[in-house]
């Protein structure tokens, strides 16, 4: 499967996200409200499934550690099957991004000191999963010789997408399996549609906010940029297994600082990040509907939803500037 290091490899899967820009089009489809990553929008298994069945290609399923929101319980026993379920940790509400990766990672580090993890996001539509899942296996193998340094993966850009976050490439750190893993140089965040052109000429990936590292690197690198939230969570981690992990988890998280994991860490520690090129995949994060209609036209896929539902759900958005009132 893997190397030695199989035993000390974990995985992060992070579900605890509303999915408010898809609200609108999923309660018209649905008549309430579920999380987009709870949703199957084609075939028979939901992202948080795909998401979850690539981790387990990974590494043992009781090696997974899911987090999922405090209303999500409802949700999360039709997309898990128990046997194969790991870990499931509950936020006691959403405090950004940051928190949302070291609240497992706190969980991680005081089962096995010395993980290694790969953390996914879970509204994230990948194809093909296979190819997806070796690339991630050739990080996982640069990790134990980078270990210094988180493997950040990246997409090459098929077109200059505003809303996503992009990384600007430096120098060629090393080889894993026919996979270069570059060093990073800087990032772009929702750029204009002229630097969004200029990032693609020159070779800039759309940044998938898949990564892989020693959890060592990530508590250290958290304490250096984020240590008043990395306090809170060494404070739970005294505690862990003890009757007073429940009450700790919720006093920490009464006043979390509410941090973007992407903008307050990554983007001050592009000397800590290789990054490697998921090749041959197509990747696209679907926070928006257009994204997934615009991804199933594109592999002539059958979407599991009505396409009245959807034009109606996009109408306002595509037509409301153009309608003129007599």
């Amino acid at each position: 499967m893997l190397s030695t290091q199989v035993n000390h490899l974990w995985s992060v899967v992070l579900a605890g996200g509303e999915g408010e820009r898809t609200r609108p089009f999923i309660e018209q489809w649905l008549g309430g409200h579920k999380p987009k990553q709870y949703c199957t929008f084609v075939g028979k298994r939901s992202m948080l499934q795909h998401t979850l069945d690539r981790a387990d290609r990974l590494v043992y399923p009781e090696h997974k550690v899911t987090v999922i929101g405090r209303n999500h319980r409802e949700f999360l026993n039709e997309a898990m099957e128990r046997e194969k379920s790991g870990h499931v940790i509950v936020q006691p509400h959403n405090s950004g991004t940051a928190a949302g990766v070291f609240l497992p990672l706190t969980f991680v580090r005081a089962w096995d000191a010395d993980a290694t993890v790969a953390i996914f996001p879970s509204d994230h539509f990948v194809f093909p999963e296979a190819r997806f899942v070796e690339t991630v296996r050739r990080g996982i193998r640069a990790s134990h010789f980078l270990q210094d340094r988180l493997i950040l993966f990246g997409v090459s850009p098929s077109h200059p997408e505003l809303d996503y976050g992009w990384i600007n490439l430096s120098e060629v750190l090393g080889w894993s399996s026919g996979s270069c893993i570059r060093l990073a140089g800087s990032f772009l965040e929702k750029p204009n549609i002229i630097e969004g052109k200029q990032a693609m000429a020159n070779g800039a990936l759309w940044n998938t906010l898949v990564m892989v590292g020693k959890v060592a690197t990530l508590w250290k690198l958290g304490w250096e940029n984020l240590p008043t939230m990395m306090e809170r969570f060494e404070r739970l981690g005294t505690v862990i297994g003890t009757v007073h992990e429940n009450e700790t988890l919720h006093e920490i998280y009464r006043d979390m600082p509410v941090l973007d994991f992407s903008r307050e860490l990554l983007q001050r520690i592009p000397k800590h990040l290789g990054v490697m090129e998921f090749e041959e995949v197509l990747w696209s994060d679907w926070g928006q509907p257009e994204r997934i209609v615009q991804t199933l036209k594109t592999l002539g896929k059958e979407p599991a939803f009505p396409s009245d539902i959807l034009q109606r759900s996009l109408a306002p958005i595509q037509t409301i500037p153009h309608v003129e009132v007599a």
